[in-house]
């Protein structure tokens, strides 16, 4: 879903049809169904006196997308265009920026959402999604690698470790194949508009043949914590703990048990927290990248 952020209480007012343009400095060719998103940051103070009459400072919900509406047109102000908003519709003009080559964005049917949604902002208009519809749009995607050459390898054999360059989001996207390194950071990239404590992670069994690894993403949410995995076909799904704890000792012992055949030494078997990687990362430097982060005592 499309989503437009705006400070409050621009927001609200919008939310409240008190304000049905949005004034902005750029163009938009996107026309439909848009989210409204209050941010976390306020106006300024004499902007609230100037608006106190239009809303009330106690209902207001910073970073919580809190509406839906059409976005209907963006048209480039002129000083007509200006006149009459000032003339008919002084109202909507205190709740703008009027000047000439700025852009009027009208919005129509706008409908409160029962229950905001928190979620952080971004500029410009961007996208949120939930975790169901983003294990949905993961669903597009097939296990496998892109090469140096931009070649598709459906299994990891031994040009792997030569040819593989990490993905970024949008490449994925294109490609439609990827091993879990470039999966979860498409999922990262997802989960991006949502408030939830994200976290990534990477498993590894250093030994003297192939290193098998695994990443995968969690999050927190309403106090329960979850395992986010499309890449492990076996246990794709989304997976609900009562503690982090928990949770990664749930994909440890699945990891041992289905990637290791249960032969393994203890003192070899590494979980890192890691953080967003530079893309076109090799395999050396993906490992590097990932040891570099924090180790993990379960």
């Amino acid at each position: 879903m499309k989503v437009l952020s705006l400070k409050e209480p621009y927001a609200s007012l919008i939310c409240n049809n008190k304000k049905c343009i949005e004034t902005r400095s750029w163009k938009t060719n996107y026309r439909g169904e848009l989210y409204i998103h209050a941010s976390k940051s306020k106006i300024k103070k004499q902007d609230c006196i100037r608006l106190d009459a239009l809303f009330d400072s106690k209902n207001l919900h910073y970073s919580h997308i809190i509406c839906k509406c059409q976005l209907r047109d963006c048209i480039y102000m002129t000083k007509e265009f200006i006149e009459d908003i000032k003339n008919n519709n002084y109202q909507e003009y205190l709740c703008g920026d009027y000047q000439v080559g700025r852009y009027a964005w009208i919005l129509e049917n706008v409908e409160p959402l029962n229950t905001p949604i928190q979620a952080n902002g971004q500029l410009g208009i961007w996208s949120y999604y939930d975790e169901v519809e983003i294990m949905n749009l993961m669903n597009d995607i097939d296990y496998g690698w892109i090469d140096r050459d931009n070649n598709r390898h459906m299994d990891v054999d031994d040009d792997f470790s030569n040819n593989y360059i990490l993905q970024s989001p949008k490449e994925l996207m294109i490609n439609k194949i990827g091993v879990c390194w470039d999966q979860v950071e498409l999922e990262r990239y997802y989960f991006k508009g949502n408030s939830y404590n994200v976290k990534t992670y990477f498993i590894v069994h250093y030994d003297a043949d192939r290193c098998p690894t695994h990443t995968f993403l969690t999050y927190e949410k309403n106090g329960k914590y979850y395992w986010f995995e499309h890449s492990w076909f076996k246990f794709r799904g989304i997976h609900e703990y009562n503690t982090e704890r928990e949770l990664l000792l749930d994909v440890k012992n699945k990891f041992i048990e289905y990637e290791l055949n249960n032969k393994y030494d203890k003192d070899n078997l590494i979980i890192y927290k890691y953080d967003k990687p530079k893309y076109h990362l090799n395999v050396i430097d993906f490992y590097r990248h990932c040891e570099a982060g924090e180790k993990i005592d379960i």
